[in-house]
């Protein structure tokens, strides 16, 4: 699903996916196949990931069994292919450099267009996308905590209830361990229904027909 034409920098879209990898393609798959737009950026710097320091504990699953790997290689490659095929708006190359919550007061309804404002600012170095929900791939929960901190959010002790009240939601995080590759999908199922209900509060379309064939 494409997002609104560019105005100066600025585009408008339902979801903003941030990570270009598994987690990122099977979620923006999940939510084409649903009818919900979005577009997927790379840009771990955004979480805190670009201190060395950090990146261990978002690399685990490079030290997963063959097999494992292997799966996730080939999950993955179908991935690729059905976001090819159906033209997914994935920006390799493009990193979300900031990340700003937008409280009612600031939100923004460009051009008159009549759509709810939207809660999201992700900024890139070619504009600003503003959108209704944003999907975190790749996160430790002390990073999530120590972001909403940031954007003065207050999460107390469910830590999930606070991101999905503000629009946010989680794909390829486990509590203490990498997600296995099917367990990385059965999130971005999961997550694509949550964000297709508050898109299609009248009932979820349905799914498209060319769905995605993964191996058993």
């Amino acid at each position: 699903m494409s997002s609104m034409p560019v105005y100066g920098g600025i585009e408008r879209t339902s979801t903003v996916v941030i990570g270009t990898g598994l987690s990122g393609l099977a979620v923006a798959s999940e939510l084409q196949r649903r009818g919900v737009g979005a577009i997927v950026v790379d840009g771990l710097d955004l979480l805190g990931a670009g201190n060395p320091a950090n990146t261990s504990s978002l690399q685990r699953c490079d030290a997963a069994d063959a097999a494992t790997r292997q799966e996730r290689n080939e999950i993955l490659r179908h991935l690729r292919n059905y976001a090819a095929s159906h033209h997914l708006d994935v920006r390799n190359n493009v990193r979300a450099l900031q990340l700003d919550h937008l409280d009612a007061d600031g939100r923004l309804d460009f051009h008159g267009t009549g759509h709810p404002a939207q809660q999201w600012a992700v900024s890139t170095p070619n504009g600003v996308l503003y959108a209704d929900h944003l999907v975190l791939t790749r996160c430790a929960h002390s990073q999530l905590r120590r972001m909403l901190a940031e954007l003065g959010v207050a999460a107390g002790q469910n830590l999930m209830a606070a991101m999905h009240a503000l629009g946010m939601y989680l794909v390829g995080v486990g509590e203490l361990i990498t997600p296995t590759p099917k367990e990385v999908l059965r999130q971005a199922k999961l997550v694509g229904q949550a964000i297709s209900a508050k898109v299609h509060p009248e009932g979820m379309p349905s799914l498209l027909s060319a769905g995605l064939a993964l191996p058993a």
